[in-house]
């Protein structure tokens, strides 16, 4: 796809404010009169500014971060009796991911993650991803700087919370829509860092959708091609952090993939109703799948047909996945999970 092709279909969504400067991150100090939480730290210096207890076992943290020049917000939803923690205990990890133009609160605001059995013996952690961060360090023209979101997850997020919050080295990662693209350009782009993945609903292939995506890009006022640059002119870039170009990285993780394919007739919708957004991305979740299975990597899949990208099936499918990441996660309450469908 042409460069001029794509450039026109942005602008025809109304980027107005496509090509804003990005500045570099300014090195962060914690305050004099932050006690307690700030001696949680990163190695890149990265601290607890605020920490807030907001219901039943869950934990908001503000953490000042060089990777993104400000602060941002992690939710922990935390095992029972994580609040008697001696030094030393800790627990195995889920990191829930968010979709694009929402924020680390909606797992929690529109799914009954809070309140599963299953999860009484694990650290869920629900990370701040920008409304449209692409679970990426931004590329900036070859420049870098913030926003740097992997970092801040993978170094910062990971290194407070296993620091002083109880996360132990057993992790697995779970995402809807931009958040499965999260779970899977993570897990393949750091083999061994997480035993499983799994992705509802997930963009797992935006190279095939360039122009589609790159708006998305957008979101935030931000230039598109700020993210990973333009898909012709620096198509590596893209290919590093797509999943569908990844995929012997993938295997030897534990992985799960589910979408709807944006018809009509799926349980959670009114007559009639279609999805154009399920529709494309079930495409890109049948590249990503076939493209994992031609080269001998397992993967549990649950193409369950007519549905839309829609709150009520990622909810669903997190109760699917479950079994597969809780036996990656060894905490005895986990099963072999079959394929969903043929």
């Amino acid at each position: 796809m042409r460069r001029s092709l794509i450039r026109g279909v942005v602008v025809a969504v109304g980027l107005a404010l496509a090509g804003l400067s990005v500045p570099a991150a300014p090195a962060v100090a914690a305050p004099a009169g932050v006690a307690g939480t700030a001696a949680v730290r990163a190695s890149d210096g990265a601290y607890v500014a605020q920490e807030a207890v907001v219901g039943p076992r869950l934990v908001d943290l503000t953490i000042e971060s060089p990777a993104l020049g400000r602060a941002a917000d992690v939710r922990l939803l935390t095992p029972v009796g994580w609040e008697e923690r001696a030094p030393g205990d800790h627990w195995p990890v889920l990191y829930l991911l968010h979709g694009c133009c929402d924020s680390y609160v909606s797992w929690t605001r529109s799914t009954d993650v809070a309140t599963i059995p299953e999860l009484r013996d694990v650290l869920v952690v629900m990370p701040e991803a920008g409304a449209a961060g692409w679970y990426s360090d931004w590329w900036n023209a070859g420049q870098g700087g913030a926003p740097a979101w992997e970092r801040f997850h993978l170094t910062e997020v990971r290194q407070i919370v296993e620091r002083g919050y109880g996360a132990g080295p057993k992790r697995v990662v779970a995402g809807l829509s931009m958040g499965g693209f999260g779970a899977m350009s993570y897990a393949a782009r750091n083999p061994g860092m997480f035993r499983a993945a799994a992705s509802f609903s997930g963009v797992v292939h935006p190279s095939r959708d360039p122009s589609y995506w790159l708006p998305f890009f957008g979101r935030t006022g931000l230039d598109p091609y700020a993210l990973w640059g333009d898909p012709v002119t620096q198509r590596d870039i893209w290919a590093e952090h797509d999943p569908s170009y990844l995929v012997k990285q993938l295997r030897h993780t534990a992985l799960f993939v589910a979408s709807g394919d944006g018809t009509a007739g799926g349980p959670f919708d009114p007559p009639g109703r279609t999805n154009s957004l399920e529709a494309l991305i079930y495409q890109e979740n049948l590249d990503f799948v076939d493209r994992l299975r031609e080269r001998g990597v397992s993967v549990t899949t649950d193409f369950y047909g007519p549905g839309t990208h829609s709150w009520p099936y990622w909810q669903r499918e997190l109760h699917r996945a479950l079994p597969m990441l809780l036996g990656a996660l060894e905490t005895g309450r986990g099963v072999a999970t079959r394929s969903l469908m043929p």
